[in-house]
Formats: structure tokens, sequence, C-alpha cells
């Protein structure tokens, strides 16, 4: 008797039935980099409207997008998400803060050394999404691209290269957006409704 109530015991398993948190965080993500470079691109100044969007939907969003996908046992998911909320909170930081008058804000090269790093760490990612799909690749493919166009805007100083920047980073937003909605209306049609472009597995 002891050793079936065992065997019933190690059988026992937790179905999740909670929803996916991906589409969330990549219109998070998508929509704040739109706006934000749309800024880059010369269409309109740094004001409010980029900054709460950078606090709230592209910041705080993604971060509990992060917590939720952790939950759901993806750590690709947790990585992205988490850091990428942590990313827009760090640089409405790098903005707001010197306008306090307590810290020196950055110049040209640190915030060339910061870009690189997102560029490397997203560079990373990127090779994660050859597993996944093909609207991830693009988004994560024009994201790594987008960090090394803003540093070597900041390095250089050449507003055009920034313009530049901010043109591609609206490309790489509304790729995010796409993928976003895709798995949202793909998911209340059952149906492939936008293609994702879901890669094979050769094995």
């Amino acid at each position: 008797m002891a050793t079936q109530s065992h065997d019933a015991a190690t059988a026992f398993a937790i179905n999740d039935t909670t929803a996916n948190p991906a589409p969330l965080g990549l219109l998070g993500f998508g929509m704040t980099t739109v706006l934000l470079n749309l800024h880059n691109a010369g269409m309109f100044p740094l004001d409010a409207m980029i900054l709460s969007m950078g606090i709230f939907y592209g910041g705080l969003g993604q971060i509990i997008v992060g917590i939720m996908e952790w939950k759901k046992n993806n750590t690709f998911g947790a990585t992205a998400f988490t850091s990428y909320g942590l990313f827009w909170l760090s640089l409405v930081a790098l903005i707001m803060l010197p306008k306090t008058g307590y810290i020196q804000a950055p110049g040209d090269s640190a915030m060339t050394a910061y870009l690189v790093m997102w560029g490397i760490f997203t560079g990373a990612l990127f090779i994660g999404t050859f597993k996944m799909n093909k609207a991830l690749q693009v988004v994560f493919g024009s994201l790594v691209v987008l960090f090394f166009l803003l540093a070597g805007g900041d390095f250089t100083g050449n507003q055009a290269i920034k313009t530049i920047a901010g043109y591609e980073g609206i490309f790489c937003g509304f790729s995010a957006i796409y993928a976003g909605l895709a798995q949202v209306l793909n998911e209340v049609y059952g149906r492939t409704v936008a293609p994702l472009g879901l890669v094979r597995d050769p094995g």
C-alpha cells in the first residue's frame, strides 16, 4: 500500500494554465521603442510622453512580464524582458537624474560604453532566437543593429548616424509589435492569422 501511495505521489504534476505573457512584453518594448526613435529621427523632442512610456510600459511592464516568464520556467523570456525593462528604467534615470543637479550627466564616451554593452548582450540573445522563430530573429537582430548605431552616433557625434538609428529603431519597434500582436491574434483565432516563421528543428 505504501508503494502505491508513493507511485501516485511521484506521478503528480501541475498543469500550467496561465496565459502567455510574451505578447505584453513585446508590445511594451515595441511601442516604447517606436516612440523613442521617432524622437531620434527628429520628429519631436524628448518629452514626458516618451519618459512616461519608458517608466511604465517599457520599464515596469516588461519587468512584470519577466517575472511571469520566470514562473513559467522560461529562462530566455525572464532574462530578456526583465533586462529590457530595467534598460528602460535606467535610460530614464540617465536622462532625469542629472536634472536634479546632484549627479553629473554621462558624456558621449560613457553613453557609447552603455550602448555597446547592451548591444553585446542583445547579440547573445539574438543567437538564442535561432531556435525560436523568424519574427523574434528580426526583433533581436534589428535591436543589435540599433544599439550599435546609437553607440556609433554618440562615439562620433555624427547626427546623421543618430537619425539613421532612429529610422532603424522604428523598424525594430514595429517588428516587436508585430511579433506580439501576431501571438495574440493566432491564439484568439486558433490558427495562424499572422505568421511568425517557426524554425524547423533539423533533428
